[in-house]
């Protein structure tokens, strides 16, 4: 699977153009993503000196990216010379600007590699958060008070 990933607000805490502290597991469900054989585009606005600067980042921590803001493809390549927008071409995009917003990195990998969907987690947490509540009762009914001991 071609899996594109933001850098800054995603891998990184946003602190753009300075580098933000990791946000936590991000660098090991990468690496953990390669091992799984996929290919890992890393896609940011970031250029020059500042991509220079997160790729060195990356690397130091074990991640090494199959391309960077580009899908490899002929096509892409063809339209980037050209100077035509080109539509970067993934399977999977991990960005903290997503609908309902940035799962965590170990529900990530488990949306990945187990095909589970983000709805099913968030659902899942709702109805572990969910404790069902028991009203309380009025003085006069001192018979269904429970007596702690």
């Amino acid at each position: 699977m071609v899996i594109a990933v933001d850098f800054d607000g995603t891998i990184v805490r946003h602190q753009y153009p300075e580098i933000g502290e990791e946000r936590p597991f991000a660098c090991e469900v990468l690496k953990m993503l390669i091992r799984d054989r996929h290919k890992l585009i890393l896609w940011t606005v970031r250029e020059g000196e500042l991509l220079d600067e997160a790729l060195e980042w990356c690397r130091e921590r074990g991640v090494e990216f199959y391309a960077v803001n580009s899908d490899s493809s002929d096509r892409f390549q063809e339209a980037k010379n050209e100077n035509f927008s080109c539509k970067l071409n993934a399977d999977v995009f991990i960005d903290d600007c997503n609908i309902g917003g940035l799962p965590t990195w170990p529900e990530i990998y488990k949306i990945i590699s187990e095909g589970v969907s983000y709805e099913r987690i968030v659902r899942r947490k709702v109805r572990e958060e969910l404790v069902p509540a028991t009203p309380p009762y009025p003085k006069w009914m001192f018979w269904k008070h429970k007596k702690e001991d």
